[in-house]
């Protein structure tokens, strides 16, 4: 992430002019505020490259930098023109730019969910290969309200596997407009398998995924999100996460009653 910040660094001060300015003047962003919403739109870029798929068209990536100006209760206007000005004020960017690297690695090292390697392949059955920290908590305001994964094993699983995403989820209403959202897809070579489901009401939930019996399956992805356009609630606690791979034809899956694909 760092290089990232970096990279956009020099691509903003392509154009430098001679240092001007000590402080930002009227219209401008300042530089307290300034680190902050460079650090959410580094962030916002830094999602957009992990889950590059998601973000393929141009609305959902602007949708996602008019989150960060909505928190931070700014225009993109004031934002385009403050860029501007830091530009032509190298020393003060420089400044702000520097907190702003120390702030992005504050925020991973907090977050403490930054996805392990890849399980390894195996043959077992039953395994619990899920890479990230086993709860989550869903509240209004964040910038990306959920998680992401990617499953990359250094040996493809073994052909028809079936992948069950579990968890416990408490915190959901009748009144609400939208829930948790959970998605998650598998690639085996010339194939994508994928499920989409909605988490409605309190309690255990599963989503079921079982790969075609003649192909390996070379990883495993998805999220979990809620929307918060329009949402009014207070937090969603979601707990024991958990992804198991059977291997096929596995009996321990055979009580399991939810659609599979």
């Amino acid at each position: 992430m760092r290089k990232r910040l970096y990279k956009y660094s020099i691509a903003l001060l392509a154009a430098i002019l001679p240092v001007a300015c000590s402080k930002a003047p009227s219209g401008i962003l300042p530089e307290k505020k300034m680190q902050a919403v460079l650090v959410d739109m580094q962030l916002a870029e830094a999602m957009i490259q992990t889950n590059y798929a998601d973000y393929t068209d141009v609305a959902y990536k602007d949708a996602l930098y008019q989150s960060v100006f909505k928190k931070h209760k700014i225009t993109q206007a004031v934002y385009d023109s403050s860029l501007v000005w830091y530009g032509k004020n190298l020393d003060i960017y420089i400044e702000v730019l520097n907190l702003a690297l120390a702030n992005v690695d504050e925020h991973i090292k907090s977050m403490g969910d930054i996805q392990a390697s890849a399980a390894p392949a195996s043959n077992q059955d039953s395994i619990d290969i899920w890479p990230r920290r086993d709860f989550l908590i869903l509240q209004p305001g964040a910038l990306f309200n959920g998680v992401t994964f990617d499953i990359k094993p250094d040996m493809n699983y073994s052909s028809g596997s079936t992948f069950v995403l579990g968890m416990h989820v408490w915190g959901l209403t009748d009144t609400m407009r939208f829930t948790p959202e959970v998605h998650m897809a598998i690639d085996q070579i010339d194939t994508t398998l994928f499920v989409n489901r909605k988490i409605t009401i309190d309690g255990y939930y599963e989503t079921i995924l079982r790969g075609i019996p003649t192909k390996q399956v070379r990883s495993v992805y998805g999220y979990i999100r809620m929307d918060n356009a329009g949402a009014k609630y207070y937090k969603i606690y979601i707990d024991n996460l958990n992804l198991i791979k059977y291997n096929y034809g596995s009996e321990a899956i055979k009580h399991l009653t939810d659609s599979i694909p």
